[in-house]
This record gives structure tokens, sequence and C-alpha cells, in this order.
């Protein structure tokens, strides 16, 4: 009888480790909550642009791209999230650009001199968009060859 009681608690008590790990791994914790400022900015063009791809101030790495939408008139609505604690001027400019000649596109950001700041939901006005590399061939060659022309 002793045995069985034992073997009983011993089962129940793994049991119920079980489900305390179970409950901790499956639940939401405000650690896996993305933290900093979401922001928007609307571009004509995006080439390149993935979800995820860095968002630069400086070089530095201080965000990620969330999501990216096609907006009213067909623009590319690219909304990007800052870490927290990076505070981002009002007046920011933001454009993408290329890591290397054929490399991954990034969002870089250009703050301004404004002594507000950005919140989650403010949007970016000052973008420049992602040059297409093959557009920017073409450009070269069109230029070699008026100038081989005029020769």
């Amino acid at each position: 009888m002793k045995e069985e009681v034992r073997h009983i608690f011993i089962g129940l008590t793994t049991l119920v480790v079980l489900m305390l790990v179970a409950g901790l791994s499956f639940s939401s914790s405000n650690m896996d909550a993305p933290r900093g400022v979401f922001v928007k900015a609307v571009f004509n063009q995006i080439d390149g642009l993935s979800v995820g791809d860095d968002v630069r101030m400086g070089g530095v790495v201080v965000g990620k791209v969330s999501t990216l939408d096609l907006g009213d008139h067909y623009t590319a609505v690219v909304m990007m999230r800052i870490d927290n604690p990076i505070k981002v001027p009002n007046d920011t400019s933001a454009a993408i650009h290329t890591d290397g000649l054929f490399g991954r596109k990034y969002i870089t950001l250009e703050p301004g001199g404004d002594e507000e700041y950005l919140g989650t939901g403010d949007e970016i006005t000052m973008t420049q968009d992602s040059v297409v590399v093959q557009d920017l061939l073409e450009l070269i060659i069109g230029e070699a060859k008026a100038k081989r022309a005029k020769k």
C-alpha cells in the first residue's frame, strides 16, 4: 500500500511539473512583445526592401521594417519599428539604400533638428525611393552612347 501511494504521489508531481512547464512555454509574455515606436513612411518605389530589413541611423541598426503595404495612389507604405530608447526628431528623412552594389536593402534615417520626436503612428514625410540598379546601368550606358555619338 505504501509503495502504491508513493507511485501515485510521484505521478501527480510529475504531471503538475509538466503542466507548469507547458503553461510557461505557451503563455504570451511581455518580453516577447516588440518594444519601440512604430512609424510610417510612404515611398513611390521600394524594390528589394523586405519585412525584417534593418532601419539604420548613422550606420547603426536602430530598428526593423515591420510591414510593407500598397497605399493610396499605388504608393508603398512602410511601417518600421524604432527601438527604445532611440528618439527620432519629427523632421527626420528616410531613404532606401543598398548594402554594396547588389546587397540587401535597408532604410537609413537622417535626423533633423526638431526638438519634438516621432511617436507611434506618426509619419516620416521626407522620403527618397530605392534606386534600381538596372535603371542606373541603363542611364550610364545611355550617357556613354551619347558621348560616343558626339565624337
